[in-house]
């Protein structure tokens, strides 16, 4: 079985902060972190390599910097790590990274892709299926329970209101959320294992894409404007009784036009 996860290094949302004046995030002195659904996805990879074996290859669009979430994978137990990298990849939106992305997967041998839903620092959900649509696979969403039978995978799918049950066949890709499973450590076995592998560094020259549609060139979307989210004031608290309270919330509401 070859397991393919895609995984992004992103800046920890909880010390991001905005430029008031030209709107852009900060990300100087923010610390990055492999996104969390991304963990998710590496170890439903993982423990489907420890049940029937196989190769886990992660892969990843970023910085040079990102080769340290990729070493951090190759800890938990992943077989092999290859870093996406190129000044032609700067700007891309999900379009251009998922194309990027796709371009990578047609190098690799592959029976199940694995990501996580979406990216915290961006939650558009877009790239793992627009790289199904790419390598014209099939695709499941919303992951929460991944089973291997012996005519394909039973997939138990998250919805809003319930679940769904989906069996399919590889060549696959799957969007992991947090419900699928509890993340495993780095292990001290695979820390010194690991210690002297490379991180694989590919450009654009390794990938299987025109190079028009990388980076910002390859971007239709644009971002007009990036903002905090404000802050909530201080709630107001009622000493009546229950009944003068009702009241006088009822007002507020109906001063605001909400009822």
């Amino acid at each position: 079985m070859n397991i393919v996860v895609c995984l992004k290094q992103v800046p920890d949302t909880t010390a991001v902060k905005i430029d008031p004046k030209t709107g852009t995030l900060i990300r100087d002195g923010v610390p990055s972190i492999i996104n969390p659904e991304d963990k998710h996805a590496l170890e439903a990879a993982l423990n489907i390599k420890d049940t029937v074996g196989g190769k886990v290859t992660v892969i990843s669009m970023g910085p040079l910097q990102a080769q340290g979430a990729l070493r951090e994978t190759l800890c938990m137990g992943a077989d092999e790590a290859i870093l996406i990298t190129d000044r032609a990849f700067a700007g891309a939106d999900t379009l251009a990274t998922s194309k990027t992305l796709a371009g990578a997967l047609r190098k690799l041998d592959y029976d199940i892709v694995f990501a996580g839903r979406q990216a915290i620092d961006g939650d558009t959900a877009q790239v793992g299926p627009e790289i199904a649509e790419h390598l014209d696979i099939p695709q499941v969403t919303y992951v929460q329970d991944v089973k291997l039978e012996e005519d394909g995978i039973l997939i138990n799918r998250a919805l809003e209101d319930g679940y769904e049950l989906i069996k399919v066949k590889t060549p696959v890709l799957l969007t992991a959320i947090k419900e699928l499973n509890e993340p495993r450590y780095m292990n001290v076995k695979y820390i010194f294992e690991k210690a002297e592998k490379e991180v694989q560094l590919w450009t654009a020259n390794d990938i299987d894409v025109d190079k028009e549609e990388l980076g910002l060139k390859g971007s239709p979307t644009k971002v007009k404007k990036t903002m905090t989210k404000e802050t909530k004031g201080a709630g107001e608290v009622i000493n009546e009784s229950p009944t003068e309270a009702v009241k006088y919330v009822l007002g507020k509401l109906k001063e605001k036009h909400y009822i």
